[in-house]
């Protein structure tokens, strides 16, 4: 790995680090300004947002994180466009209703003017694992 992608990946890394904490902070124009103003974050259930009405829906309260736990397994980069993959597990508060997630993720993030941009997010619920019987001798 070339110094130029091992010091993208680590600004990569902080970025996602700050979006994360950004939102459990309630900070939204901190998370608006890492932001790609064509952002398409899509939802554990398929529902999708763009950065307007996500933004919308964090500042009205309709979702409020109390905790994000954000694991990264790898980061691919393609030119200009960085591939996060990892994990997003957090308790979270959905138009009144607490959540647990527990999902697999992908986040987008491409650079426009050497600044990196958030820009698509997608998530996907894992499935809890499965205990196994004890065998018998």
């Amino acid at each position: 790995m070339d110094n130029a992608t091992a010091a993208d990946k680590t600004e990569i890394e902080i970025l996602e680090a700050k979006r994360y904490k950004a939102v459990v902070d309630g900070d939204y124009d901190a998370f608006e300004s890492l932001c790609h103003q064509r952002l398409i974050y899509t939802h554990s259930l398929g529902d999708r947002d763009t950065l307007s009405s996500y933004l919308e829906k964090l500042r009205k309260g309709y979702y409020r994180y109390h905790r994000i736990e954000h694991p990264i397994e790898d980061i691919v980069l393609i030119g200009d466009t960085a591939l996060v993959l990892g994990q997003m597990n957090a308790d979270l508060t959905v138009n009144g209703t607490d959540k647990t997630l527990a999902n697999s993720a992908l986040s987008v993030w491409v650079r426009e003017a050497e600044t990196w941009k958030f820009l698509a997010y997608q998530p996907t619920p894992r499935k809890p694992a499965v205990a196994q019987a004890p065998s018998n001798p």
